[in-house]
């Protein structure tokens, strides 16, 4: 990403400043926390590094010539709560049987949270060289920090390579940039002695402060020597509103979807398919929302649903939001997702904080059927429902995944083939009744055949009468 990792011997940089061990989810991954406050920026790199400590350093551009106490390290555990507090979620809710008598509802959830396993190589030995000049040197626990300015970046790389970096090719174009632009580079590397006496092995996440008019990250030396695409996970905090990308076009992912029930099972994988189709849509060159919620300390609501612990002020003070102690405080959190590449993303990231602080979450809908006994009036209208319902989240897999929704027959076909009995018990229901009424309509008709010919004949009885009667009356 926004650092470039320096690597002796011939060993190749993969990542963003270090590489994925594993293909779990994105192959290429890394995580950062910006806190944003006015012209204030606190950026946190995450360093779940493996492998010889030996072998690790970074650089990484900065505005201005960093004092000792703006350089700190953080526990690695505030990326793994806010990463799995915000991880795109899928939610699952259970139908209840319409034929039972008692409605159950229930609902958990399941969580995603990209697991970023990293490794890198690089080495220190000089502290000058030609065009090269040292700002500044610390020492924070475990690292030996350098501030460097250069004036040419070919005095720069020089320095590096003399100093037992092995610089990529395309280095020198890429620092070119930053040092035209007066930037300072700061360069860490581990110190061994001080990492041996330490108790805990794994290297610590860095963290910087300085005050900038600029709100970006230089992810351009992390492509220098980089081969193909690599993933990068923002945790933006402001005190206003949410985070955009002004120079790329912020993308919102698809959200409050209903998905097929046998997406829990492969979550990752159906993640994965679907930010990959995203992203080929937006042209490879979008940044892409996945979460965004407002954390303060006075708000009760921290996610919805939880699928981790909503970060504690603790978490926040410690990523840099120091204002949090003011009661009426706003703390804003937005999760970004950048896929980037030399092809697509010619310039570092450029952000805004927006005032919008509308709830987001990248959440996907899982509906568990009714169990139990369908075989009444309202199960059968249920069950037809539920085929409806269900052919709808196969095509929504189909949409979001670009997955063939006809490989999975059985999704749908179950359901059909257990409404089939029923629907034939209701024809031939639907066929005796019928018969029945025709019964009842042909006695009904000859019972009132009977009545008519029953009054006829009383009421021609009756005539037959009266006019007896006039006859004899007329002869007498």
């Amino acid at each position: 990403g926004f650092f470039l990792l320096l690597i002796p011997g011939s060993q190749a940089f993969c990542g963003f400043f270090v590489c994925k061990a594993d293909a779990k989810l994105f192959n290429r991954s890394s995580q950062v926390i910006m806190v944003r406050n006015g012209n204030r920026s606190v950026i946190t790199m995450s360093n779940d590094f493996q492998g010889n400590v030996k072998d690790f350093a970074m650089v990484v551009p900065v505005p201005v010539v960093l004092k000792n106490t703006q350089i700190r390290t953080v526990a690695q555990h505030i990326f793994d709560k806010v990463d799995a507090y915000s991880a795109p979620r899928v939610a699952k809710y259970y139908d209840h049987n319409p034929c039972a008598p008692v409605v159950m509802e229930d609902m958990d959830y399941l969580r995603f949270a990209p697991v970023v396993e990293l490794s890198a190589n690089a080495s220190d030995r000089k502290e000058k060289y030609k065009g090269v000049k040292i700002e500044a040197r610390y020492e924070v626990d475990e690292y030996d920090i350098l501030i460097l300015s250069a004036t040419q970046s070919g005095g720069l790389k020089r320095w590096l390579t003399d100093n037992g970096y092995k610089i990529p090719e395309k280095a020198e174009e890429v620092l070119d940039p930053y040092i035209k632009n007066r930037l300072k580079f700061f360069v860490a590397k581990v110190n061994l002695e001080r990492h041996a006496q330490g108790q805990v092995q794994q290297l610590s996440p860095l963290q910087i402060e300085f005050n900038s008019d600029r709100f970006m990250l230089p992810i351009r030396l992390g492509m220098a020597n980089a081969n193909g695409d690599q993933d990068l996970i923002i945790h933006a905090y402001t005190d206003k509103g949410r985070v955009e990308c002004t120079n790329y076009r912020t993308i919102k992912m698809p959200h409050d979807v209903n998905v097929p029930e046998f997406v829990a099972d492969t979550f990752g994988h159906f993640y994965k398919a679907t930010f990959d189709r995203m992203y080929r849509k937006a042209g490879g060159k979008g940044v892409f929302l996945e979460y965004a919620w407002d954390v303060s300390p006075r708000n009760a609501v921290k996610c919805d649903p939880c699928v981790g612990t909503p970060p504690i002020n603790q978490n926040l003070v410690t990523a840099g939001c120091n204002w949090i102690s003011n009661p009426a405080a706003t703390v804003q959190y937005t999760r970004l997702h950048v896929r980037y590449n030399r092809r697509n993303f010619p310039q570092d990231l450029f952000f805004q904080i927006t005032p919008n602080r509308e709830r987001f979450q990248c959440r996907y809908v899982i509906t568990h059927p009714a169990q139990g006994d369908l075989n009444c009036s309202a199960g059968r209208e249920y069950l037809k429902t539920l085929i409806i319902k269900r052919e709808d989240e196969l095509n929504q897999l189909a949409l979001l995944t670009g997955w063939n929704a006809s490989e999975y027959p059985d999704y749908v076909g179950r359901y059909k083939k257990m409404l089939q009995p029923f629907e034939e018990e209701e024809d031939k229901r639907n066929g005796y009744e019928l018969n029945l009424d025709l019964e009842i309509q042909e006695d009904k008709a000859k019972v009132g055949g009977g009545v008519v010919y029953w009054w006829l004949a009383g009421t021609v009885l009756v005539f037959l009468t009266f006019f007896r009667g006039i006859f004899r009356s007329v002869r007498f």
